[in-house]
């Protein structure tokens, strides 16, 4: 919470927002830096939870994928344990009042402000798209996060510069209209654990973007070429080697409750431990961690009508809070409506 003497939120209810992009398979990095978090806040706060397809288009211009992703995204979600009569899971794009919100924003925001973003200039560093999607993003996450009266917003380290600029538009909005009250909440950063960034299987961060990640639902054969392509250096089997170091250890670390991550970290300090056999323990790993999830997503797979339903109804409630919100800024803003 705030460490203000005085709490800008004191007057709202808490609410955690947070969406992820459907740009492709959801992956190791995506479970570990978002979706287990949001597994565990829906269960215990109001919370609007969707899947950024607007976003998507940011980088992804095959319809028929997107399609499949944003399917996907849901189906993954509902397999690790998202419960729809807890929270709320639906498609960004079900809730057009959030581009609404977005062009006000933008009537608020200076260009010199974007154009010191540093998850764009990394994103087009990578050679990704300079489009004005990409550059505005900020903006659209911000209408994402307020347009539901979000308090609380899990978020990565590669996230906190958008959401200073969430906080800075729903200050600046609060000067200009709220006349002494204020009108939207200035949302905070909701951390619950401090994550390490996930390896990919080349040793940088595991990212669609670099075509270098392990699926939450591989399995099988398409699983262990992954999980034994992951880069490690040459330091032969009889020696020791250093699991701080490891690209595969770091891996293991995540999956292995402290006892085993002990056993295999002294295993290689011991020496004759090769990574072969590190990979191999990744697997097993692996698979017995996500084994209940895999089955559940086999079932929902075969069910495609449910989760529609779920999406669909997820996004009638997101559209109703959206609307409740939206009365308010079109009221202060001098927007008259006649429909």
């Amino acid at each position: 919470m705030s460490d203000s003497p005085t709490d800008p939120n004191a007057s709202f209810s808490p609410i955690v927002v947070s969406g992820i992009q459907p740009s492709g398979t959801l992956h190791l990095g995506n479970y570990f830096g978002a979706i287990r978090q949001h597994i565990a806040l829906h269960e215990a706060h109001e919370s609007y939870f969707f899947i950024v397809n607007y976003h998507a288009l940011t980088t992804l211009h095959d319809a028929e994928a997107l399609r499949r992703y944003s399917h996907d995204v849901a189906l993954d979600y509902l397999a690790l344990g998202f419960d729809p009569e807890k929270s709320n899971l639906f498609l960004q794009s079900d809730v057009p009042q959030v581009n609404e919100l977005a062009w006000i924003f933008y009537t608020m925001t200076p260009v010199s402000q974007l154009e010191k973003g540093v998850s764009y200039k990394d994103k087009v560093a990578q050679g990704l798209s300079a489009n004005a999607g990409l550059f505005n993003y900020p903006i659209l996450q911000a209408a994402d996060i307020l347009i539901y009266g979000g308090t609380q917003v899990p978020v990565g380290a590669d996230q906190k510069q958008n959401l200073e600029i969430c906080r800075d538009l729903a200050i600046r909005f609060n000067d200009r209209f709220g006349k002494g009250t204020p009108i939207l909440p200035v949302p905070e950063p909701y951390i619950l654990e401090e994550v390490a960034v996930v390896p990919g299987v080349d040793g940088r961060k595991m990212s669609k973007s670099y075509g270098n990640t392990i699926g939450i639902f591989d399995e099988g054969k398409a699983l262990k070429k992954k999980v034994m392509s992951i880069v490690t250096d040459s330091t032969p089997l009889e020696e020791p080697k250093d699991p701080d170091t490891c690209n595969v250890f770091a891996l293991i670390r995540l999956f292995a409750d402290e006892a085993k991550r002990e056993e295999v970290a002294g295993a290689y300090r011991a020496g004759g431990y090769g990574y072969g056999h590190a990979k191999k323990e990744l697997l097993g790993l692996i698979t017995e961690h996500f084994a209940e999830a895999r089955e559940k997503r086999k079932e929902l797979a075969e069910h495609p009508a449910y989760v529609e339903e779920v999406l669909r109804e997820g996004g009638r409630k997101g559209r109703e809070q959206a609307e409740k919100w939206m009365t308010q800024v079109r009221d202060a803003v001098g927007l008259i409506t006649t429909y």
